[in-house]
């Protein structure tokens, strides 16, 4: 699964890498995205908006359910039906620059950071859906795709976020492109060779530290 990440380039670093119009709403960086907190967003191609994580389909009773779904597995995304309907008509990118997973040495699980080798901005494989209330209240939200690992990954945990190539986000994107088969086909792990990992402080054990001492390399050893 994916349950944290960081975002932690500036607005126009963002810009500059997704080709968005400058947004109206405040941007901070992050560096301990949580689930049910607010992620920025990419789609229609070009627009950008700030997304509860944690899916709630449009048919759900209670906006609790978003709790579950903050992930959705690339084997059966398009069968179940909470994302089926996302999938061909609601895709999106969830922005971000790396994400944290523990690894478990012994009995102590020791928090990882996993990135690109080049730092830059990437986008997970999103889906998206608008929720409304009886009393008319509106929740747009998303979750975060998974597959298997690729090498690097597979020594930390069993599951990996789907992190698209520029080329890829243009299909995942694009709203004229519906067929499952070829949809699924850029659900999988990114090289191993472009990313890297390491060990951080247990500060990002908790959502609340947010702030930049959460990536910073700590010095107790991790066999990777």
């Amino acid at each position: 699964m994916c349950g944290r990440f960081t975002i932690t380039a500036e607005l126009p670093r963002l810009q500059e890498r997704f080709h968005f119009d400058m947004p109206e709403f405040e941007y901070t960086p992050r560096y301990n995205v949580a689930p049910g907190q607010n992620v920025l967003v990419l789609f229609n191609s070009d627009q950008i908006a700030q997304f509860r994580w944690g899916l709630i389909p449009s048919w759900a009773k209670d906006p609790s359910i978003g709790q579950k779904m903050i992930n959705a597995r690339a084997e059966t995304v398009a069968e179940k039906p909470s994302f089926k309907r996302s999938l061909q008509r609601r895709r999106c990118l969830v922005l971000a620059d790396g994400f944290y997973e523990w690894k478990k040495e012994g009995k102590a699980k020791l928090p990882i950071w996993i990135t690109l080798k080049s730092r830059e901005p990437f986008g997970f494989a999103g889906l998206w859906d608008s929720w409304k209330s009886s009393d008319g209240q509106q929740i747009n939200s998303c979750t975060i795709i998974t597959t298997i690992p690729n090498e690097l990954v597979s020594a930390i945990h069993h599951r990996m976020a789907v992190i698209l190539s520029p080329e890829s986000e243009k299909i995942w994107l694009d709203p004229l492109v519906q067929d499952e088969a070829s949809l699924k086909e850029l659900l999988v792990p990114y090289p191993t060779g472009l990313m890297e990992a390491y060990a951080v402080s247990p500060l990002v054990n908790s959502p609340k530290n947010d702030f930049p001492e959460c990536i910073k390399p700590v010095s107790y050893t991790v066999s990777l």
